[in-house]
């Protein structure tokens, strides 16, 4: 009887220690605040506005750099030494133009120079209280007295009217940015989308799940024609654009989660003009 007790009393601590590992791991993931599009559904006058940056997602939680979804980083220790004892989110990010680059960085396992190449880019201060505006001043003021070289507090900018957000839209994709993101001053930190932080960009982006490659015709003949791509909700379609010569010779393996750009969808809900932008190598982050 002791035996059996003794074994049923292992198994019954393993698969306590398992579930409090499997608890653990699941706390690092934390509940961000996500923006809605913008499709003119309202006047962001006097909101606050700023370049959308294409970077990884960072989260900052007082002690380590985390992702979206609660994995560590290893950044040295000359890349966090000047972050503070609060939590900050941002994107981490090498630069417009620069998204294949900064991945590569932040998904080796051990610490690394690679990284210096790289600032955290903040925009929001998740537990501080009162408004955006009463958030993000935390972060500028501990800057202010701890100088970082690999940490900014993205620059906000009042808009005035939706002529001047159409301005500044323009001005951002001329020099290869992606888009802006405007936030209502006073908005509390919610986890979840938010109509009060919308982007605004001047075509739409979604992910698809590839299913298939599908052979080319006439020039693309022996290589990619378009790829068969299933959203989350389970419909599929066609991606023919969008594609370099590199690419439809080694087009994304099926499995593969990929980001589109489509302006608009049919009744159907199918995307509009769907084109290929990259493979999202971060959507394990």
């Amino acid at each position: 009887m002791n035996s059996v007790y003794l074994r049923l009393r292992g198994k019954l601590v393993c698969l306590l220690v398992c579930l409090g590992v499997m608890l653990a791991a699941q706390s690092h993931a934390a509940e961000h605040m996500l923006p809605q599009v913008y499709m003119g559904q309202k006047d962001v006058s006097g909101w606050l506005m700023s370049e959308k940056l294409d970077g990884v997602r960072g989260y900052w939680d007082g002690k380590q750099l985390l992702s979206k979804n609660g994995t560590v980083f290893n950044p040295p220790a000359a890349f966090i030494r000047d972050l503070p004892p609060f939590p900050l989110e941002g994107e981490i990010w090498a630069g417009r133009h620069s998204f294949e680059q900064t991945i590569s960085i932040v998904k080796k396992q051990q610490p690394h120079n690679g990284w210096l190449q790289l600032k955290f880019a903040i925009f929001d201060v998740p537990k501080a209280d009162g408004g955006f505006t009463h958030r993000i001043a935390e972060a500028k003021n501990w800057f202010a007295r701890h100088p970082s070289a690999y940490a900014f507090v993205i620059l906000q900018t009042k808009v005035r009217n939706h002529a001047q957000l159409e301005q500044e839209l323009q001005r951002i994709e001329r020099l290869g940015g992606e888009g802006l993101i405007v936030r209502k001053p006073d908005a509390r930190y919610k986890a979840g989308r938010s109509t009060e932080i919308l982007k605004v960009k001047n075509h739409l982006d979604a992910e698809a799940t590839v299913v298939a490659h599908l052979p080319g015709k006439g020039r693309n003949k022996g290589r990619l024609g378009s790829l068969l791509v299933e959203l989350d909700d389970g419909r599929q379609f066609k991606i023919g654009g969008g594609f370099s010569d590199a690419e439809r010779e080694t087009p994304p393996p099926v499995g593969a989660v990929i980001t589109f750009k489509f302006y608009g969808t049919y009744q159907s809900g199918i995307p509009k003009f769907p084109s290929f932008l990259r493979i999202r190598k971060d959507h394990d982050l």
